[in-house]
């Protein structure tokens, strides 16, 4: 497979005609190495999930006796997803992706590891958030998002009063949803939006509950670098 993003309709990478106002900037940065590019055509029609434009996404279909259900949206490079997964093998890890180098390194992650429990859409997220049914997901992890910290930009952050209420809908009473960033002004502003979401409760008792880390929490590349203006905070609320 060509390491371009391809246009043929019905392809998993196709992008979107029409849709919210995008979320992330690029699909694409530096040239996809040959081996990663093979997984596109050798793994990913094997885990992809369904075009969710054909109607609700049945997660029985997707994993037959999973015992439990997990969202990653925006997995980077895939290494968290790919630790979690391992972590959790009788878990169905469904992770979403736009941008095609980070999907590459997800497929190597899986590859080498074996993982039978993970499933990939290589595009936006929030479509799939739509067609999957209300009350199947025990955990939804959404790790350093798209700051868009600029004032005239904040319009595109993910996290919108809507989107906070189609998650929490999404979510089984007791599911869990974790959101981190190291831009101090987005976590304001998620965990205002989060806090507004009817059902959603805000598990910190005290600054240790978002400054530490949870115990489960996979350090990645991305987190290492220290693009934000904070250390990483973690924000963690449970379904009612």
């Amino acid at each position: 497979m060509p390491a371009s993003r391809p246009k043929k309709p019905g392809d998993p990478l196709h992008p979107r005609a029409s849709g919210p106002l995008r979320s992330f900037g690029r699909i694409k940065s530096r040239v996809i190495k040959p081996l990663q590019a093979a997984l596109f055509d050798s793994l990913l029609p094997s885990i992809a999930v369904p075009d969710p434009a054909l109607g609700p996404i049945d997660l029985q279909v997707l994993m037959p006796g999973a015992k439990a259900a997990w969202l990653e949206i925006g997995f980077g490079g895939g290494e968290h997803l790919a630790a979690q997964a391992a972590a959790h093998p009788d878990a169905l890890m469904i992770g979403c992706e736009p941008f095609l180098n980070g999907v590459a390194s997800a497929l190597r992650h899986i590859e080498e590891g074996d993982l039978k429990n993970v499933r990939l859409h290589a595009d936006d997220a929030r479509a799939v958030v739509e067609a999957l049914p209300d009350a199947s997901l025990d955990r939804i992890m959404i790790l350093f998002p798209d700051p868009w910290h600029k004032a005239r930009h904040n319009k595109r952050r993910l996290i919108q009063p809507a989107f906070a209420a189609v998650l929490a809908r999404k979510l089984k009473p007791g599911g869990r949803l974790r959101f981190v960033t190291d831009w101090k002004d987005y976590a304001g502003w998620a965990l205002e939006r989060f806090l507004a979401t009817p059902d959603l409760v805000w598990l910190a008792d005290e600054a240790a509950d978002w400054k530490v880390a949870p115990a489960d929490h996979v350090v990645t590349r991305y987190e290492e670098k220290r693009l934000g203006d904070t250390d990483p905070l973690f924000l963690e609320f449970e379904k009612a």
